[in-house]
């Protein structure tokens, strides 16, 4: 067992960010940065499954995903953060010092106690489970139109899905593609009726009804999506450069449910800042937003948690508490 200041869950931009202001603040931070077999919360977050990235600031050219998590992990490190490579599979919260375990969920002892803990570890989308898609994720396939609509400039393109998120990423890449499609399982949309009124409206936009996704094509990037008509049965092949997966996004508090306030969609609820309803606890990034799911306001949010954790323990120092 060791004893820590302060524990950061993730290792994604918020986890990071976090990392870097706590270890410039000589706390000494730990990070728990996930499991690279892991399906949520792998080390590096969603940027680890992207390719190029042109709308973080400071890189005029872009930069690759990876390479970009690199760089936040190496500053953190500069700084005096240390990382371990494993997932949490427990937490006790409600006590000080918080407990958190690492192997098995049932052993007596924790593996880490710390002062304040900073949950980081984000959310994954949820992808349509078809042969090709993780092969060519970041290679036609994305789950972000505002990371990357800006490649599929000119070229026809599909977005999967039926609902107001779908609609949304499909009526901003109608601005760069020259055409797109909505697979969508049913007959009719679930997003609002002003979302369907401007997808209907748009020129650019069409809809491929009662079809959902068999197989995604191409060896090196996509060139065509398998679908079949649930209707009939019917199976074709649509060519087309990109496909945009829009069915829903899940934050990874699978570890919190019971533990931490979570709103109706599992997100961890904050207030005052980066505070939860737990004391010394504190959410950053994708984990506790489900709005603007970018880097930078990730990183942004990380910043954030640091700043309030190093006034928390600056507070509990003096005996005393920060103002929720």
């Amino acid at each position: 067992m060791s004893d820590h200041d302060v524990i950061i869950l993730g290792s994604g931009p918020a986890g990071l960010t976090a990392a870097i202001y706590t270890a410039r603040a000589d706390l000494a931070p730990l990070v728990l940065e996930g499991e690279p077999s892991s399906t949520s919360d792998q080390p590096g977050g969603q940027l680890m499954l992207t390719t190029e990235v042109e709308n973080f600031p400071g890189f005029v050219e872009g930069v690759m995903g990876p390479e970009l998590m690199a760089n936040f992990r190496a500053q953190a490190a500069r700084f005096g953060a240390e990382y371990v490579t494993v997932k949490a599979t427990r937490v006790e919260l409600g006590r000080s010092p918080i407990e958190i375990w690492t192997g098995d969920p049932d052993a007596a002892e924790p593996d880490y106690r710390t002062k304040a803990l900073i949950v980081a570890t984000g959310a994954r989308s949820l992808m349509l489970g078809v042969p090709g898609e993780d092969r060519l994720l970041g290679h036609g396939v994305s789950t972000c139109a505002t990371c990357d609509g800006f490649f599929f400039r000119g070229q026809p393109i599909a977005v999967v899905g039926g609902g107001d998120s779908a609609l949304e990423e499909a009526i901003f890449l109608s601005k760069f593609a020259s055409s797109v499609l909505i697979v969508h399982r049913r007959k009719e949309l679930r997003a609002s009726k002003i979302m369907q009124d401007r997808a209907l409206a748009n020129p650019k936009i069409s809809f491929l009804w009662n079809s959902v996704v068999e197989e995604l094509l191409g060896e090196e990037r996509l060139r065509a999506m398998r679908v079949r008509d649930v209707v009939t049965g019917a199976v074709s092949d649509v060519p087309l450069d990109g496909c945009f997966v829009a069915i829903g996004h899940a934050p990874n508090t699978a570890l919190f449910n019971g533990k931490l306030d979570l709103d109706d969609a599992g997100y961890i609820v904050t207030h005052a800042g980066t505070r939860t309803s737990a004391d010394g606890v504190f959410a950053c990034g994708d984990v506790q937003d489900h709005d603007y799911r970018q880097a930078i306001t990730a990183a942004g949010s990380g910043c954030m948690a640091a700043l309030d954790v190093e006034h928390y323990l600056e507070a509990a120092r003096h005996g005393g508490h920060v103002p929720a």
